[in-house]
């Protein structure tokens, strides 16, 4: 779906293990993406008793088989001493044993007799004697605990973790704090919290994390995982809570990062480039000027939090909360396009609440309650910035938006060890989100877009705007709402472990979307260097003579109400063919069913399946060298924002003037039509939409297949290494077709009069396949099918995105005193879809994007996807010099992202469909993504702390330097080639978002 012209105004205002220690660590089969907990297994004498018990309180026993083998799943994180038992005495033993959620840890007795044992403190070993290669994963994930998320220089939230894994990088500028997993878009991954779905309930982009100091562990799934888990086709971010223990702790932290230990940006300038002959900028007297001013731009940041935890009753029921509040304040200039030309004096509060009761009910029962809330406050005010003096000038009445994304959740999960080998777990989970953008200085007058482009023979080359500072904004008590429950029972039956559950989803949201601010619409002036050529043809939008000035008149509405239904069954084993040979099979069954604001179903996916085929080989039979593999398909359901635009009626119309004069507000006065009156490329005027007719009634979901490879590998007693090669190929892709005049084509063709029924502006379908479309009849007598293939629609071929990569990794893990981990990947993400999302530009219209709106859109379209890096290098780790100083760091070297070009089409600067720079071609020439790239990108992180041992090295200072080399590229330029047809946009190829400056962190923190 089109967005060119909002896009422009939109971008004018803008000590268990420390380490998962391998690429495939992974669960032992009950326990994936959605864990809270881990496992304990191993080997020792047929018949013995194994007894684990943990400082959360939880003791199990249970009798070791006849084939020497034992396994105790689904237990709470913590710490474990682990016994074995004959004849009701303890001969063997092994103490601290830390659990990675998701995870098994193998603790093996062999030979362990009770005529054989010695005295028990001989034999008693630590968790990090413990093999370092979990034989019975056969997914791909890294865990980070509360260990290694206090040593390392880490951003404070759940995606800059997620960047030390393999594959994990950052999304574009436009959708925040968002990452891509191996290709993938940044709508496409899962977020979790104690097993509960924390993802932005609306759009799916990025999600709800924990307090950084009250996370216990956080799993990063990169691919394979069970066929328990879906609605992912990217990653998982699942990070799982602290919870209290038989003992009390206490902590507080203050961080801050001030401004005088803060680089800047450097002044931005407006391009200067030689152009092709015919074509001009739309300003050329801004070539080589001032395009951004950042000299005295600066911000801090304080953050202050606490947590307390421990038993409220010894060994039956714990407590655990945590507080954090974020800080910052800083100043930002806006472009000199923008409007207003001004500095934002910014305010931002980012206040993280977290608590946990667990209670032990008995032995064989546990309950657990988990309570979040996150909130996400902005807000400031404007102070005018003169370009021509380079002067603040003060406060004038104006303000950017002031937003508040508010997020509450309750979480409950009952486990139940109904026998040995017979265990039930049901998580059931709420949320409410809300969501407030306003703005003190909209006072009914309309937002003056490009002011800069007034004809100047009318204002004197002055610029005349208002106080209104935006265009858009959200209707008063606009919410999204989750409900979700999953339950699972896992069964032990000889060698075959088999699980199966429902994990059930629902969505619903209300008066989301947007209303343009003002009196609803907004002015966007304009020049053009060729006055006689029309501006939208296609549209009936025809030149501006006289100098080239014009002016339209944009509204964009789209609130509307939804809902989302998502529903999975799974069925799955686990079998151990051998002791050394793990063969897992699985099956999951997801259903989506999408409605719109009346209710009524516009997408039902009927029955997907899903297989999932795994297995892990233990080559020697002592966890040194593990090769494991796995096939999967994954299916990504479509969030509830698709009704926004799509299943719900909208308005998207500008309409065409030029003018004689300009008021003091900046409205234009004097108007002289110059089209027909409001346009919309998409036919959005309003209407309300037919569900039934909007999308394709055999809509197939946006679904992936993946296989991996791999194998790790013990180096001695102290290193692991390990190498995955995993390849991706999307099947089958969802996004709307905006060329409706095609059906009525085929309608013709067919001898159907295409006046006898209603046709969409656009429709939802399968990009390359043969979709079927129901179409009401004009006099109600029913309904008309049509098929359409893609060569229907023009297209020369389908929806494309395929991934590969290649992960080499050499780790040390923490032996008391450093740890140390390396990735390298080489990876290549091609096609013409980069999925539900348009980095390029910033689109977040969920599958309905630009591309596939028209055949002419996807010419060259084939090329290297916005979320391919070739080369990928990531390097951290710490060292505890001595028991007051640690130093640790982390480093990051990842290709640059690949360019695109958006202009008009082909030699003549043809605009066939009426979208305006839209196309893949720039000067005239065909441009396919990726032809260049952006620069290299480079970040190293830098720690050092001091814990004094006069207070017991519970007292800590610490500095962390970011960037230290402050490397400042640009990571996302503007790439819009024009304005209007031969008119070049003079911020063609500037940088939208950079790489954050060099700063620094002072801590100081106290835990007893």
């Amino acid at each position: 779906m089109n967005s060119r012209d909002l896009r422009q105004a939109q971008v004018l205002r803008r000590s268990a293990l420390a380490l998962a220690l391998a690429v495939g660590l992974g669960g032992t089969g009950a326990v994936l993406a959605q864990a809270t907990t881990g496992a304990i297994f191993g080997q020792a004498s047929p018949g013995s008793t194994i007894q684990v018990s943990g400082t959360t309180g939880v003791t199990r026993e249970i009798t070791v088989g006849t084939d020497g083998r034992y396994r105790i799943g689904n237990l709470p994180l913590g710490s474990y001493t682990v016994n074995v038992m004959q004849n009701g005495q303890v001969v063997d033993s092994r103490k601290n044993v830390g659990l990675t959620v998701g995870a098994g840890s193998e603790v093996s007795f062999t030979g362990t007799t009770a005529t054989s044992a010695q005295a028990l403190e001989s034999v008693t070993v630590t968790a990090n004697a413990l093999p370092p290669i979990d034989v019975s994963a056969v997914d791909s994930r890294t865990v980070v605990t509360s260990e290694q998320l206090a040593r390392l220089p880490l951003g404070r939230n759940a995606e800059s973790i997620a960047l030390l894994a393999p594959g994990v990088n950052p999304g574009a500028g436009f959708f925040g704090r968002t990452v891509s997993f191996g290709g993938s878009g940044v709508s496409e991954n899962a977020y979790y919290i104690n097993g509960y779905n924390t993802a932005d309930p609306l759009r799916n982009l990025g999600g709800v994390g924990l307090p950084y100091g009250a996370i216990d562990q956080q799993e990063i799934y990169t691919g394979g995982y069970s066929a328990m888990y879906g609605r992912s086709e990217g990653g998982v971010i699942s990070q799982v809570g602290k919870r209290g223990t038989n003992e009390w702790h206490f902590g507080a932290q203050i961080l801050w990062e001030p401004k005088f230990a803060r680089s800047q940006l450097g002044n931005q300038y407006f391009a200067n480039a030689n152009l092709p002959a015919g074509y001009a900028y739309s300003d050329p007297s801004l070539a080589g000027q001032l395009y951004r001013n950042r000299s005295g731009d600066t911000q801090w940041t304080r953050t202050v939090s606490a947590y307390a935890g421990g038993p409220l009753i010894k060994d039956k029921l714990y407590l655990f909360v945590a507080a954090e509040t974020e800080k910052t304040e800083g100043t930002d200039t806006n472009p000199f396009t923008t409007s207003p030309n001004a500095t934002n004096h910014y305010k931002w509060d980012l206040p993280k609440y977290y608590a946990k009761l667990d209670w032990n009910i008995n032995d064989s029962n546990i309950l657990e309650l988990t309570g979040i809330n996150s909130a996400d406050e902005r807000s400031g005010k404007y102070s005018t910035f003169d370009y021509d003096t380079r002067e603040h000038l003060g406060f004038q009445g104006r303000y950017p938006d002031s937003t508040k994304t508010s997020s509450t959740y309750g979480i409950a999960k009952y486990t139940s060890y109904i026998t040995d080998d017979l265990t039930f777990s049901a998580t059931y989970g709420k949320s409410k989100t809300t969501d407030v953008r306003r703005n003190p200085g909209d006072l009914g007058l309309p937002f003056i877009s490009r002011p800069d482009l007034q004809d100047p023979a009318i204002t004197g080359g002055q610029s005349f705007t208002n106080t209104t500072a935006t265009t858009q904004k959200i209707a008063p008590g606009a919410n999204s709402k989750t409900h979700g429950l999953r339950a699972d029972l896992e069964w032990q039956v000889g060698d075959h472990r088999v699980t199966g559950g429902i994990d059930n989803m629902k969505y619903t949201a209300q008066d989301e979307g947007v209303t343009t601010t003002g009196p609803g619409y907004f002015w966007t002036y304009g020049h053009v260097n060729d006055p006689t050529v029309p501006l939208v043809p296609g549209l009936g939008v025809g030149p501006t003579g006289g100098d080239g000035y014009y002016t339209r008149r944009t509204i964009f509405i789209t609130t509307t109400s939804m809902e989302v239904d998502q529903k999975a069954y799974y069925l799955e084993d686990k079998w151990q063919i051998t002791d050394k040979f793990l063969f897992t099979i699985g099956v999951r069954n997801d259903r989506f069913k999408n409605y719109n604001d009346q209710g009524r179903t516009y997408v039902n996916s009927g029955n997907q399946w899903a297989p999932r085929i795994g297995a892990s080989w233990d080559v020697f039979g002592d966890s040194s060298l593990k090769i494991y593999g796995n096939l999967g398909r994954y299916y990504l359901a479509l969030p509830n924002s698709v009704a926004i635009r799509g299943a719900s009626a909208s308005t998207f119309t500008n309409e065409y003037f030029t003018y004689t004069g300009v008021d003091p507000n900046g409205e234009p006065t004097g108007l002289s039509p110059i089209g027909p009156g409001p346009v919309s490329s998409n036919g959005e005027y309003g209407q309300p939409n037919d569900p039934k007719s909007i999308t394709a009634t055999d809509l197939k979901s946006q679904y992936q297949d993946e296989a991996i490879l791999g194998f790790d590998k013990t180096l001695g007693p102290d290193w692991v290494t390990g190498a995955k090669v995993m390849v991706r190929k999307l099947r089958a892709a969802i996004d709307d077709v905006c060329d409706t005049a095609r059906i009525a084509d085929k309608l013709a063709a067919t001898g159907i009069d295409p006046d006898s029924v209603t046709i969409p502006g656009c429709v939802i379908f399968n990009p390359g396949r043969s979709n079927e479309f129901s179409l009401a009849n004009v006099d109600g007598s029913g309904r008309t099918k049509v098929k359409m293939s893609k060569d229907d629609w023009g297209f020369t071929t389908g929806a494309k995105r395929k991934y590969y990569s290649l992960d080499l990794y050499l780790e040390h893990p923490f032996d008391g005193k450093w740890f140390g981990r390396a990735v390298y990947t080489f990876s290549k993400s091609y096609g013409n879809t980069e999925g539900q999302v348009k980095s390029d530009i910033g689109q977040n219209d969920i599958s309905k994007t630009q591309d596939w709106d028209a055949a002419e859109l996807m010419v060259h379209s084939n090329g290297l996807l916005a979320n391919d890096r070739k080369h990928q290098f990531k390097a951290y780790g710490s060292y505890q010099m001595t028991p007051e100083w640690m130093f640790s760091g982390s480093m990051r070297l990842t290709s640059g992202a690949p360019k695109s070009c958006l202009g008009f089409f082909g030699p003549n600067d043809d605009d066939p469909i009426s979208y305006g720079s839209s196309y893949h071609s720039c000067a005239g020439k065909l441009y396919a993504p990726g032809e260049q790239r952006m620069p290299w990108f480079k970040q190293l992180d830098l720690s050092v702390e001091y814990r004094p041992a006069f207070a017991d090295h519970k007292l800590a200072f610490g500095l962390q330097v970011f960037n230290v080399t402050n490397e400042r590229k640009a990571l996302l330029n503007d790439y819009v080639y024009e304005d209007d047809r031969f008119t070049v946009s003079n911020t063609y190829g500037a940088g939208l978002y950079y790489q954050t400056p060099r700063y620094a962190r002072l801590t100081a923190s106290y835990d007893f």
